[in-house]
This record gives structure tokens, C-alpha cells and sequence, in this order.
């Protein structure tokens, strides 16, 4: 979609507003989402073993590539229930929908992880 600019590429100060407000989302996911912080945790501990266990580029960037679409799914969620939050508590089935369904989401690429990490670390240990 175009901006003010139309198509054109952003300025420097445009990337740096965009990068502001993208590090202004990860400190809120941080602070108001438990679950965020807790997939924080995990790929605090599982990037450096990726980084040791992983034969080659590929196989290091499968092992950290899956822990961050964890990351990034996590958030998607919490950005489709903060926004149904803002419009009431009350029950709506298909807001309770959006919520199963992002969190579906995580769950998937949760599994993805696994997946990934005993394909590529599975062989090894047979």
C-alpha cells in the first residue's frame, strides 16, 4: 500500500521511526505477555545450542529460523487479542475464534520446531 511518498523507497528517518516502533512492540510483548517472555527464555537458551549443533549455515538457520517464527507468531497473537480486548470483555464467538486460532497458530510452529530440531538433530543421535 503506498504511503505519502507513494512507492518510492523510505528515507533513513522513516527506517529509523519504523525500527522505533518496532522495539517499542517487543518491549510491550515483553512486559504485558507471559508467554512471550517465557518463548524469550527458551530461545535464550536453544540459540546457542543451535549455534553448536548445527552442522552448517542450513542447519544453524533451521534451528534458529524455527525458534523465531515462534517469536513472531506469538506476537501476531497478542497483537489479535489486544486489539479484541479493546472492544469488551463480553464474549463474541467470533472474537473467541481470532483468539483460538492465533494461538493455534503458535502451537503449530511450535510443533514446526520440533520438527525441524529432530530432523536435523534426530539423525545424529541414531
Amino acid at each position: 500500500m503506498a504511503d505519502e511518498t507513494g512507492h518510492l523507497p523510505r528515507r533513513p528517518g522513516r527506517i529509523l521511526k519504523a525500527a522505533r516502533w518496532s522495539w517499542q512492540g517487543l518491549c510491550a510483548a515483553w512486559r504485558h505477555e507471559s508467554s512471550f517472555r517465557l518463548e524469550i527464555y527458551l530461545c535464550a537458551v536453544l540459540a546457542p545450542l543451535a549455534l553448536w549443533l548445527g552442522a552448517d549455515g542450513v542447519e544453524r538457520a533451521l534451528l534458529l529460523g524455527s525458534l523465531l517464527l515462534v517469536l513472531a507468531a506469538e506476537l501476531l497473537n497478542s497483537a489479535i487479542e489486544a486489539v479484541i480486548e479493546r472492544y469488551g470483555p463480553e464474549h463474541h464467538e467470533l472474537a473467541g475464534r481470532a483468539k483460538d486460532m492465533g494461538s493455534a497458530a503458535v502451537f503449530m510452529l511450535m510443533m514446526n520446531v520440533l520438527l525441524c530440531w529432530g530432523l536435523v538433530l534426530g539423525p545424529r543421535l541414531l
